[in-house]
């Protein structure tokens, strides 16, 4: 995150992104993600999350906790508290639900001026917005990322440190269709993590168990099918729903040894 902050500098580049890593070492998988890319392992048809996203609406609390530690960063344009909805000011002075930094459920709250503002996050689901300007919490870059037309910078709400989480292969018996699934949101947006274990088994039984590529084919048909066919209304998958306009990368590691490839 400091490099591409000099290199906004030197190279004149902007711009930021989620990342998502996984590192073996030792025996051991360590799965590293900032941002809304996920991973998961299915071993023997079971789903093992291996990461989270970071969200306006996971990250909640943090992000109000900043704000209300440090409120010169909402510009004196926006509110840390939360309201089911915007209040308009023929409220003023009457009660309505709320919740701050220290609170999981709701409350009451007479309505004052400061409650007008827009509030810090704002929407649901992959709506959700910081700031009415971005949709996840975590990544690199974006340290030039402002509120639109507006001189209130984002960067203070983002965070470049990742979850961590670990994984032991050392204590379980993997066979070759036992896989860890690395993929950005594009994936994810359109196909839940039991339809990704559903593609992985349906395309691994389709080959051999030492032929090296069928990992490689997981991964292909797991990024045509949440993409969709082109037709005259977009992007459609199979139900006829959106496809991803997003963009999808996806790997697929096999758990369970190199193999006898022959």
């Amino acid at each position: 995150d400091d490099q591409i902050e000099r290199e906004r500098v030197s190279q004149h580049l902007s711009g930021g992104c989620c990342a998502l890593a996984a590192v073996y070492l030792l025996g051991k998988f360590y799965v590293a993600n900032a941002g809304d890319s996920r991973a998961i392992i299915i071993r023997n048809g079971e789903i093992i999350p291996m990461s989270r996203e970071f969200t306006p609406e996971t990250e909640r609390q943090r992000l109000q906790f900043l704000a209300f530690l440090r409120p010169e960063l909402l510009g004196k344009e926006f509110t840390h508290l939360e309201f089911p909805r915007r209040i308009q000011p023929k409220e003023l002075g009457k009660k309505m639900l709320y919740r701050d930094q220290n609170m999981n459920g709701w409350a009451y709250k007479k309505i004052e001026e400061d409650d007008l503002k827009f509030p810090l996050i704002y929407g649901e689901g992959k709506k959700a917005r910081v700031m009415a300007t971005i949709g996840v919490t975590r990544g690199l870059g974006d340290h030039d990322l402002k509120v639109f037309s507006s001189n209130i910078h984002i960067k203070p709400f983002l965070s470049c440190f990742p979850e961590v989480r670990v994984y032991d292969l050392t204590q379980y018996e993997h066979c070759p269709d036992d896989v860890l699934v690395l993929g950005t949101d594009g994936l994810w947006d359109v196909t839940n993590d039991k339809e990704v274990a559903s593609v992985v088994m349906e395309v691994l039984t389709s080959y051999e168990p030492n032929d090296p590529c069928r990992y490689t084919m997981v991964a292909q048909e797991l990024v045509v099918r949440s993409r969709g066919v082109l037709k005259e209304r977009g992007w459609r998958l199979a139900n006829d729903k959106l496809g991803s306009g997003d963009d999808i990368s996806v790997f697929v590691i096999p758990l369970g040894g190199p193999g006898n490839y022959t």
